[in-house]
């Protein structure tokens, strides 16, 4: 199994508002269909440690995210989300070796 994933680790106090700009983003990128594009994303919330948060964002290959990296709307949609953020993110660039999916 070929993959990527890309783990964006962040703190915020307007978790509502980088909710919004990924779903802005998400929509504006599928309606545009053009390109180099996630093939999945989550959003999750650290229970034990209140406003950490980790998008994980799944492409099908290296060479894919790094393209996606480098367009111009994927550029504005990061640093306006780090404007959201309380401190800079931590990026996880990781190969992905498996995926199991459970029924």
């Amino acid at each position: 199994m070929a993959g990527f994933v890309q783990i964006i680790e962040y703190r915020t106090s307007k978790p509502d508002e980088v909710a919004a700009l990924m779903e802005e983003f998400r929509a504006k990128r599928e309606a545009d269909a053009d390109g180099p594009a996630p093939v999945r994303g989550l959003t999750c919330a650290d229970r034990d440690d209140q406003g950490r948060y980790f998008a994980i964002i799944e492409f099908n290959s290296y060479e894919e995210a790094m393209a996606n990296s480098q367009r111009p709307d994927t550029t504005e949609m990061s640093q306006r989300m780090m404007e959201l953020c309380d401190g800079p993110g931590t990026f996880y660039n990781l190969d992905l070796l498996d995926r199991m999916d459970y029924s």
